[in-house]
């Protein structure tokens, strides 16, 4: 839990580890930063490491690892069959979560795609509290539609519910009584991405839950971001107050029929698990594993690797660790929202989340508000953030843009990364951007990929903005960095 400080304007996120291994950064001028930017197509996926000072793209593999799981690397077994390092990994996952079968993943993605080549054909329907893009694409791809079914609140950055990404019960129950025979199975993402990292209540999971046993459908939590989502059971649901993190996993375990994850996010690792208690559902998903990924002791995965997801998902089962992201983003929210930037509230889990919509109001869907953010804020700060706007959609089957329900910049935060005078720096230069915003324009496509555009597509800008806003820093700078 958090720490308090005696003295009231002292109040800031504790640091519960110390640091024993350090990376040096590097901050390019901003006229470097300018000439990257468009070297990397506009495109923060495409920007070289090298030339980044605060990487808040993701969360995903890019979590600072515990000694511990640094030591536990060193004793892993490489046997293909029979392996040790695979027993741990299982013995763990059955303590953590109480599930009895397990199915290895090089990672979450993967994971999506053995759920859809098992259970999505075309027509089927699959509904979500809030889709991500890697799930969908999976979805679709085999003529499955994602049916969004989250709370209202969920799509309104300034509502104040602490559980925006619960489903909307009333028409769930309306969704099913129309296609139940189109439905294989729910999924439910818990810290639900999209949307601003916000989590999903227990006491929705249950009902979700419930009425997907009543009803014969199966039940599938995406727990990349399970750990967030467990923080804010504990401090924003009074009946969890007490339960131990334990207690809660197993809980979730009992209630639903699958769990997946990304040990990228979940367990500060790598590689992925689709787990369950059910021999049934084991054996439905268990061939496409030697298929798509490797033998069932690995499924694609490097050993070293599990060990340190073994570890790191007894780590996910303490507090003081799992608490540090959403502290610290809550910080990073609370410092933005005091200097009058449009946030998404209350702070979830993942990272911060910038409302580009209200940042830049007067900017069209259909010129990318949320990307051209992004490559402001890299101009601004080195800081590499990563759009989750109409430019992570993907286009209609006709070729008109499916536009985003809400244009967000995210600024992650890795776990036990960033220090708390980095924080302050990124929230300095996004104050100083929002204070400059009118010089901010848009983006137009170079080169479009049809699949997944945002990983890997270029733009470039509409107009001489960057330079000015290049001018504007250097005025207001002088020779700082």
């Amino acid at each position: 839990m958090a720490v308090k400080f005696y003295k009231k304007e002292h109040q800031v996120p504790l640091e519960m580890h110390k640091v024993r291994i350090v990376q040096k950064l590097f901050l390019p001028p901003v006229e470097k930063r300018v000439e990257y930017i468009n070297e990397a197509g506009n495109n923060t996926f495409l920007l070289q490491n090298k030339d980044v000072f605060m990487d808040m793209l993701t969360d995903s593999g890019v979590n600072a690892m515990s000694d511990l799981q640094q030591a536990a690397m060193l004793r892993a077994d490489d046997s293909y069959a029979g392996s040790e390092t695979c027993n741990r990994l299982k013995r763990a996952l059955e303590d953590v979560f109480g599930t009895k079968y397990f199915l290895p993943a090089h990672q979450g993605r993967a994971c999506e795609n053995i759920l859809a080549e098992a259970y999505v054909k075309p027509g089927y329907i699959i509904p979500m509290n809030f889709h991500f893009t890697t799930t969908k694409a999976h979805i679709t791809r085999l003529g499955g539609e994602v049916v969004e079914l989250v709370t209202a609140s969920g799509l309104e950055p300034q509502n104040d519910n602490p559980f925006k990404g619960d489903f909307d019960i009333p028409a769930l129950r309306k969704l099913i009584a129309e296609k139940r025979d189109r439905i294989p199975f729910l999924r439910i993402e818990t810290g639900t991405n999209l949307i601003g990292g916000q989590p999903i209540s227990m006491k929705n999971i249950k009902e979700v839950c419930a009425l997907c046993r009543e009803n014969g459908i199966r039940t599938v939590i995406d727990a990349s971001l399970m750990q967030d989502n467990l923080y804010f059971i504990k401090v924003r649901e009074p009946e969890y107050k007490d339960v131990p993190l334990k207690d809660i996993m197993h809980e979730l375990a009992d209630i639903s029929d699958i769990i997946y994850f990304s040990a990228r996010k979940l367990g500060f690792s790598r590689g992925g698990a689709i787990i369950t208690k059910h021999e049934n559902i084991y054996r439905e998903m268990m061939e496409f594993i030697p298929l798509y990924e490797g033998f069932l002791t690995y499924g694609g995965m490097e050993v070293r690797s599990m060990e340190a997801m073994a570890q790191g998902l007894y780590e996910s089962l303490d507090m003081e660790i799992i608490s540090q992201g959403p502290l610290f983003i809550e910080y990073l929210v609370k410092e933005l929202d005091d200097y009058g930037v449009p946030m998404v509230k209350p702070a979830g889990g993942l990272g911060a989340h910038i409302n580009a919509s209200a940042f830049l109001p007067d900017m069209p869907h259909n010129v990318y508000p949320a990307a051209a953010l992004a490559a402001a804020v890299y101009i601004a700060g080195g800081i590499r953030g990563m759009e989750r706007g109409t430019l992570s959609e993907q286009r209609e089957e006709d070729g008109t843009e499916r536009y985003a329900e809400l244009e967000l910049l995210r600024l992650a935060c890795p776990r036990r990364v960033f220090t708390l005078s980095q924080i302050k720096y990124c929230a300095d230069r996004v104050k100083w951007l929002y204070d400059n915003r009118e010089l901010i324009g848009g983006l137009e496509w170079v080169e479009e990929p049809k699949v997944l555009r945002f990983f890997f597509g270029r733009l470039k800008p509409i107009g001489d903005w960057q330079q000015k806003l290049m001018n504007k820093f250097r005025e207001d700078f002088g020779d700082s960095l």
